[in-house]
């Protein structure tokens, strides 16, 4: 077995790669230039210029579905106004965080901490009162005069996790600083977002507001070409390869990252199965392993109460197989209090619960369609979407994270 693995891998250096340059497939590779994106890039350039005369911007909010371009205009935005700061000694200071990630921003305190990090002062990940942090925050930001523009990607998880009173405060926090100013820029891919802030929160974020499209099918083909020259030696991408990628993805929303992620994961795939070219064979197995893994990634990063709902319908769609009838929001509340009981985990109202049911919906772990009862109103019928493969696995993965 030891000479075999040695065997394999002295074969894997020697034998010449497909790729070029995997890195150009990554969500995090910033190209030269960012294509049929240009209307929104100089819409955002106009509204944050004005830091490089050292006035305020307005706030701004970004929106739009994944993989439609937002984050990366931000960053490509970002790079080259640090660019022009830097060299004209303008006083500038760029922020970008993922209100996606657990360790970062999952509590108040942390955000606050990690803020507070940027400006180069220890904090302890915990034990510190929550207004000591912000008092270390506001000190850090007023230590000197500078404008400071804050990211926060993914906004609709953090307020999610922690509520938008932190969002407010940022927001207003400007009439207490003497020396510099902070100007918020949040991203969010719930289109819906916006309306369910508080009203005092959406007047002060949503000074501006930019909406990003979706891509269609010939734009995610030029994206694809253009990455394609970076990443693949030339002649490995057979015929309709990347045609069939842009219709995929155009199918999925215009999500231009899924379409990168596809390309990548069937040369992959190619390469371990020893090919010399990339067919549409290895593209459509690569489309199942990443609706798969996407599946499993949306439900390891949800709050509990989503977790706890979705446990709920997995369960209901177990029995209601066996028995032949559908899931109704009724039958499921009942089910998942009886779950949030077992766990000590305080239950939301029925009309949360919906509301948590209508994202899982906007995520396609389930489809929920509004039924009419003629004399006992609507309700309505939620049915799984999850491959059957994939259902066991969910399963084990909710019930471990809630401890059941």
């Amino acid at each position: 077995m030891k000479d075999n693995i040695k065997t394999f891998f002295e074969d894997f250096i020697n034998k010449k790669s497909l790729f070029k340059d995997k890195k150009t497939l990554q969500s995090v590779f910033m190209p030269k230039e960012i294509i049929h994106r240009d209307e929104q890039i100089n819409k955002i350039a106009q509204i944050i210029a004005p830091v490089l005369r050292n006035e305020k911007p307005s706030n701004l909010f970004i929106y739009g579905k994944t993989g439609t371009g937002k984050t990366l205009s931000v960053k490509y935005l970002l790079n080259n106004i640090n660019e022009i700061a830097k060299s004209k000694n303008i006083s500038l200071k760029s922020i970008y965080i993922n209100c996606k990630l657990k360790k970062v921003a999952d509590t108040e305190y942390r955000l606050v901490a990690e803020l507070v990090r940027f400006f180069g002062k220890a904090v302890p990940p915990t034990g510190l009162p929550t207004d000591e942090v912000y008092n270390k925050f506001f000190s850090a930001l007023d230590e000197k005069k500078q404008n400071i523009l804050l990211v926060l990607d993914e906004l609709d998880q953090l307020i999610k996790k922690t509520g938008d009173e932190f969002i407010y405060n940022l927001t207003r926090i400007n009439s207490d600083l003497k020396n510099s100013q902070l100007t918020l820029i949040g991203i969010s891919n719930n289109l819906m977002f916006a309306d369910n802030l508080d009203p005092r929160v959406k007047s002060s974020l949503s000074e501006e507001e930019i909406i990003f499209p979706p891509y269609n099918a010939l734009q995610i083909q030029n994206i694809l070409k253009e990455r394609a020259k970076l990443s693949f030696r030339k002649g490995v991408l057979d015929e309709g390869v990347i045609s069939k990628c842009a219709a995929y993805a155009a199918r999925e929303h215009g999500d231009a990252r899924r379409a990168l992620e596809l390309l990548r994961v069937a040369g992959e795939i190619a390469e371990r199965n020893n090919m010399e070219k990339i067919t549409i064979t290895e593209l459509d197995e690569a489309e199942k392993k990443i609706e798969r893994d996407k599946m499993i990634d949306i439900i390891t990063t949800q709050p509990n109460q989503f977790q706890v709902v979705l446990y709920s319908i997995l369960l209901n769609d177990e029995s209601s197989k066996k028995r032949n009838y559908s899931i109704s929001t009724g039958g499921l509340y009942s089910v998942y209090k009886e779950l949030c009981s077992n766990i000590n985990l305080r239950p939301l109202t029925q009309r949360r619960v919906s509301d948590i049911i209508s994202e899982l919906d906007m995520f396609g772990l389930i489809n929920a369609s509004v039924k009419n009862k003629g004399h006992y109103g609507r309700t309505r019928e939620i049915t799984v979407s999850i491959p059957e493969p994939v259902i066991p696995k969910i399963k084990n993965i909710l019930k471990e994270d809630l401890g059941l």
